[in-house]
């Protein structure tokens, strides 16, 4: 898994399964979430998410009060966020 960052967008590239890729996630996107209070994720190509990262995007926009907007590749990943309720939440839509 690999991220890049350019303005406010967050890029994703690979598959998001490993504490070690949560952290990453974690500490590149509390940098950017400092300075921004609307954050847009891409992640074009990841079938799921850990439930880390889910946990801490849920506390980005529950609890630091920042706009995610979710650009999602995979019709899984999609799938999943609907099937927890969290597409509306995450203004998730497909790329």
């Amino acid at each position: 898994m690999t991220i890049s960052i350019s303005n406010n967008t967050v890029s994703i590239m690979g598959h998001i399964k490993s504490l070690t890729d949560y952290q990453t996630i974690k500490s590149q996107i509390d940098a950017l979430a400092s300075k921004n209070l609307k954050i847009i994720i891409e992640i074009p190509e990841s079938i799921s998410i850990t439930s880390s990262v889910i946990g801490y995007f849920n506390k980005l926009v529950l609890k630091d009060k920042r706009d995610i907007t979710m650009r999602i590749g995979s019709d899984q990943l999609m799938e999943l966020l609907e099937d927890l309720n969290l597409k509306d939440l995450f203004k998730a839509s497909k790329i």
